[in-house]
């Protein structure tokens, strides 16, 4: 690739790395900002689950919104915004700011990551070098998560608003180069059947993002168990009930949010299934873990952070191994491997105990971060390969509402099912070892899923094919002049 092609993947990296370490610093921060604000427990887990609910609720209308609005004015205006609210969260003096500003930051990651995926499957010509620049943004994504940790617990020895303000100068930068690099669009015009198919879809983008909300909120809310379930099954029945009305006023949308057509795509919904299942093993886990060091080994937020920094080994492996297994072994069975390493990384933990040295951990913890290498970008790539030009956003939303969705119950399955496990219990450590022990058996099941449905997609291709894409694909529209 030429050096404005390197320049402009530099740029969007450096978006989704920030929106790696922005996650990972907060969660090794919040014990911090809770004593010192303090705030209650329901407080600060609404402080983690802003973010959260604004993403989710907000990923799908902010993909389909680059589409219509074009690219890089999406993006642009999100990165301010972001850059903005995560200002107010490091000056916040009460904990409604604090969530505030994370409901807000996510709303603005929620627009920029579609948008910078979409510039990178319109601007980099569809094969190994649109494959290289998508699995270089996968890895940095999972690599600024990973290194967020170590940065995060550095950091909230200086003071935890540091772990706000941090984000602010990167997102100044980025966005002073966003503006030098990002390539100017210029929106087609609309022609004969085209006309009036470009419209805003009020209605939908409303009904959309409340279902999303109300079903993310759901989920989050799983983390209480059977505390106040009847709560937790109205918002879940209500959310349902928005996404119903969603796909009846999308069926009768003369320019539809999203095309329910779309989702004939098995290719793309199987890609979308094994991120979220993925993507919610990867949390879970590293939830789960946090809390057996913290809470039963006794470890500060900066040794944990340390101890899981091997996970980060993906950000390495995305962008030099991983390209080569694609080419050679394409997307689907490469995605295979990672779920099945998966499967042997977790059930190696299983048996964790009280007195584990970090020698016995870390095979399951570097197994872990070369299964992220394997699936997270190959599962990118198919989550958007033969997608038509104009659709690139709306696929970009899809996948990332399913990520998100993944992290979502990832975290709340496994804090519900530890809860429920030790619950009744005596509450010795070795109770809650039991606990721990069975709570992990939840990122276990998930990746086993996303294996079987891998599976199902190998099995129902056609003899010949490499790259993973089914037959039902159809070819990308015209895109973008690429970058070279």
């Amino acid at each position: 690739m030429s050096a404005r092609a390197w320049a402009l993947l530099l740029v969007l990296c450096g978006t989704i790395f920030l929106e790696g370490i922005d996650i990972a610093m907060l969660a090794v921060a919040i014990p911090s900002i809770r004593s010192d604000l303090a705030l209650t427990t329901d407080t600060a887990a609404w402080v983690m689950s802003g973010y959260v609910l604004g993403y989710a609720g907000f990923t799908l209308l902010g993909g389909r919104t680059a589409d219509l609005l074009g690219r890089r004015r999406t993006f642009l205006v999100a990165l301010t915004v972001f850059l903005l609210f995560s200002g107010l969260g490091g000056f916040a003096g009460e904990g409604w700011m604090l969530v505030v500003a994370r409901f807000a930051t996510g709303v603005a990651a929620a627009f920029m990551t579609p948008a910078a995926l979409s510039i990178i499957t319109t601007s980099y010509a569809e094969g190994p070098q649109r494959n290289k620049a998508l699995l270089v943004f996968a890895g940095t994504g999972a690599g600024g998560f990973s290194l967020g940790l170590v940065i995060g617990g550095l950091l909230t020895e200086l003071g935890w608003r540091w772990v706000f303000f941090a984000p602010v100068l990167l997102a100044g930068a980025l966005l002073v180069a966003a503006f030098r690099v990002l390539p100017r669009e210029e929106p087609p015009a609309p022609t004969g059947e085209e006309t009036g198919k470009r419209g805003f879809d009020l209605p939908g983008a409303t009904a959309a993002a409340g279902a999303m909300l109300l079903l993310a909120y759901g989920i989050v809310r799983l983390e209480h168990g059977t505390e106040d379930w009847l709560r937790t099954a109205g918002v879940f029945a209500a959310g349902l009930l928005l996404l119903g009305l969603f796909v009846v006023i999308e069926r009768r949308a003369a320019a539809p949010l999203v095309r329910l057509g779309i989702f004939r795509r098995a290719a793309m919904v199987r890609a979308d299934l094994g991120a979220l299942l993925f993507v919610g093993s990867f949390f879970g886990f590293q939830f789960v873990v946090t809390l057996y060091l913290q809470e039963l080994r006794g470890w500060s937020s900066l040794e944990t952070a340390l101890a899981l920094v091997i996970m980060g080994c993906d950000a390495v492996l995305a962008p030099t191994l991983t390209p080569r297994l694609v080419n050679r072994f394409g997307n689907a069975r490469v995605i295979l491997g990672g779920f099945l390493l998966g499967i042997v990384s977790y059930g190696l933990f299983l048996p964790v105990g009280l007195d584990w040295s970090y020698a016995a951990m870390f095979p399951t913890l570097i197994l872990t971060g070369v299964a992220f290498a394997l699936a997270y970008g190959p599962l990118t790539i198919a989550a958007t390969d033969g997608v038509a030009a104009e659709e690139q956003g709306l696929a970009g939303g899809l996948l990332n509402t399913a990520i998100q969705f993944g992290s979502a119950v990832g975290i709340s399955a496994v804090a519900a099912v530890y809860g429920i496990a030790v619950s009744g219990t005596d509450g010795s450590a070795e109770a809650r070892m039991a606990a721990f022990r069975t709570a992990l058996t939840v990122p276990l099941v998930m990746v086993v899923l996303g294996a079987l449905i891998t599976v199902s997609g190998l099995l129902g291709r056609k003899p010949g094919g490499k790259s993973g894409r089914t037959a039902d694909a159809l070819p990308a529209a015209r895109s973008a002049e690429p970058v070279r």
